[in-house]
C-alpha cells in the first residue's frame, strides 16, 4: 500500500506554490462548475495530460478536497529514478505490459477502499494538445470504474494559454461528477468518462478564448510585466510622472 508523507507533502506543496508563480502569471479555477458534495466517496479524478505541469497543477488543486489524501499512479521506471515521488503518494505502475494493469487496479482499489482517500489520473496515459479530437482515453480509468461499487470520477480539464502576459495562465475546471454504478461495462464506461472529459476540455477552451479572468476564481497570482530594459524603462516613466508602477500590461493585473 503507498504511504504519504504529510511532512514532505505540505513542504511540497508550499514549495510549488512559489514555484507556479515564478513560470505562470496566475493559477485560475472555472466558476461554472460549483465542485459537488462528496460525502466522503472513493474519488477518482479523470485528468487531461497537455504537459509535464499537469500533475504540479493537480497538487495545487488538492486544498480544494480536505478531506481527501491525494494518490496518483506513476511510470515505475520514473518513481525508481525519482524515489522521493514515493512519498508524495505515488505509485510505481509499468507501462504497457499485463502486470503493469494489475498493479494499478489492485492498488488503486485497495487505496480508494480506505476512507478519504482519492486516486488523481492522467488518463489519456501521454502528453496531448488540448485541440485534440476526438480524444482518446487508456483503458485503465474505465476498468478501474468498471470494478469499484461505489464512488464518484470528475472530470478535470487543464490548459496553459498566454493571454496578456509574458507568462502563461493555468486554467483548470472540473466537469459534471459521473456516478459510479455497478454492472456497467468496462467499453460503456470508456465512452462515458470520454465524453464527460472532452466536453469539459471544451467548456474550458471557450473560457479560454474569452480571455476573461472574471470567469475564473485565482488561486495563485505569478508573474507578470515583460523584465529586462522594457519594464526598467517603463518603471522609470512612472516614476517622473509620480505614478505606481505596475508590470502589467492590463487593468485586471495592475489592481
Amino acid at each position: 500500500m503507498p504511504q504519504r508523507s504529510e511532512f514532505l507533502w505540505g513542504w511540497f506543496l508550499w514549495y510549488l506554490r512559489g514555484y507556479l508563480r515564478k513560470n505562470f502569471h496566475a493559477l485560475r479555477l472555472s466558476r461554472a462548475n460549483p465542485l459537488p458534495d462528496l460525502a466522503g466517496q472513493p474519488l477518482v479524478f479523470v485528468m487531461n495530460h497537455p504537459s509535464w505541469w499537469d500533475p504540479l497543477v493537480a497538487i495545487l488543486l488538492t486544498p480544494r478536497f480536505p478531506a481527501y489524501k491525494a494518490f496518483a499512479p506513476l511510470d515505475a521506471e520514473m518513481l525508481k529514478k525519482y524515489p522521493m515521488f514515493g512519498k508524495l503518494g505515488m505509485f510505481g505502475v509499468e507501462q504497457n505490459t499485463a502486470r503493469g494493469a494489475v498493479q494499478f487496479l489492485r492498488t488503486s482499489l485497495n487505496l480508494l477502499a480506505q476512507p478519504g482517500h482519492a486516486i488523481w489520473i492522467t488518463a489519456q496515459g501521454r502528453f496531448a494538445d488540448v485541440r485534440e479530437r476526438p480524444l482518446v482515453l487508456k483503458p485503465g480509468v474505465a476498468h478501474l470504474a468498471a470494478r469499484m461499487t461505489t464512488g464518484v470520477l470528475l472530470p478535470l480539464a487543464i490548459e496553459y494559454p498566454f493571454w496578456n502576459e509574458r507568462f502563461p495562465e493555468a486554467l483548470a475546471r472540473f466537469g459534471e461528477p459521473l456516478i459510479i454504478e455497478p454492472g456497467i461495462a468496462t467499453d460503456t464506461w470508456l465512452a462515458r468518462i470520454t465524453q464527460a472529459l472532452e466536453a469539459t476540455q471544451d467548456a474550458l477552451r471557450d473560457e479560454a478564448m474569452s480571455r476573461d479572468p472574471e470567469k475564473f476564481e485565482t488561486l495563485l497570482g505569478g508573474s507578470v510585466g515583460v523584465g529586462g530594459v522594457y519594464d526598467w524603462w517603463r518603471r522609470w516613466k512612472a516614476w517622473l510622472r509620480g505614478e505606481r508602477f505596475s508590470a502589467a500590461h492590463d487593468k485586471e493585473n495592475a489592481t
